[in-house]
């Protein structure tokens, strides 16, 4: 059975955009993944009274916040024309992370 049979769409890929684009993808993936964790954690910190887990979700919000900023700043990096779009996607308050 050859790569062609197995089936998978296999393609050759040309250039640097396929890669790039592959990268880009990954990327957009991790940066949702991120923002599902940072709602989760607000959710966690809303519903908490115990000192110990407000400090703890204070430290996860502000943490996945900068993980956040660091997965777009390379998103605006690989691809310039996809800035406007990828800023739609800023959680509310991410702007303001440093008042936490």
């Amino acid at each position: 059975m050859n790569d062609g049979e197995k089936g998978f769409a296999f393609r050759k890929k040309t250039g640097r955009a396929a890669p790039r684009q592959e990268e880009r993808r990954e990327m957009m993936e991790s940066l949702a993944q991120t923002r599902v964790q940072i709602n989760q954690a607000y959710t966690g910190f809303n519903n908490t009274a115990d000192p110990d887990l407000i400090e703890s979700y204070v430290y996860e919000i502000n943490a996945l916040q900068s993980r956040y900023s660091y997965l777009l700043r390379m998103i605006k990096e690989l691809d310039e024309d996809c800035a406007p779009e990828v800023e739609k996607m800023l959680p509310a308050g991410l702007e303001r992370a440093e008042t936490l």
